[in-house]
């Protein structure tokens, strides 16, 4: 299945999803380096370097090609400027089934931009990939993203206890998950 499902839209806060192009660099830059936004992710890097937003681009393409993960930039439609990420990555197919992964630049914060590109994957993953399930990982004290994950449908699911070493603490992570047919 080919998937061109480049622009989703939303009129209520002007943001659309696409895909990464090579001309993103500067705003994914832009948005992540914050120390705040790596707080809270397991992979993104601090300091981070244009050269990792170079290197996230690629590697977004790849996985595109392969249909081993759609990664989203969350479009602000009035500047065409990138101010997040949502993507759909672990895609199994068989067993119908992929984790949802987001971030959004710190001064776009509480502004339910994050809640409302989450629902526009959720429609991505639902119907066009047709998922039977999708779950997320959070930081348990990430009380912001738990909140987005609870608006969109998600129930928690477990705790992994001490999972992510980080800044000499051990950190646990709540499992969320959203079934088909518990999705609105």
């Amino acid at each position: 299945m080919d998937i061109t499902y480049s622009n989703i839209r939303s009129s209520r806060f002007e943001i659309s999803l696409r895909h990464l192009k090579n001309k993103d660099v500067q705003s994914i830059y832009d948005n992540v380096k914050d120390k705040a936004i790596s707080t809270y992710t397991v992979s993104i890097p601090y300091p981070y370097h244009l050269s990792d937003a170079r290197e996230f681009i690629s590697y977004s393409i790849r996985t595109r090609r392969l249909k081993t993960a759609y990664i989203f930039g969350i479009e602000l439609i009035k500047n065409k400027k990138i101010i997040g990420i949502v993507s759909l990555s672990k895609i199994d197919k068989k067993n119908k089934n992929c984790e949802l992964g987001y971030w959004l630049g710190k001064k776009y914060w509480r502004k339910q931009i994050a809640s409302t590109a989450v629902k526009m994957i959720l429609n991505f993953a639902f119907k066009k990939l047709k998922m039977h399930r999708v779950y997320a990982q959070v930081f348990a004290d990430n009380t912001a993203s738990l909140r987005v994950l609870e608006k969109n449908g998600f129930l928690l699911e477990g705790v992994t206890f001490d999972v992510i070493w980080r800044k000499n603490k051990w950190y646990n992570l709540f499992l969320y998950g959203l079934l088909k047919n518990d999705y609105k």
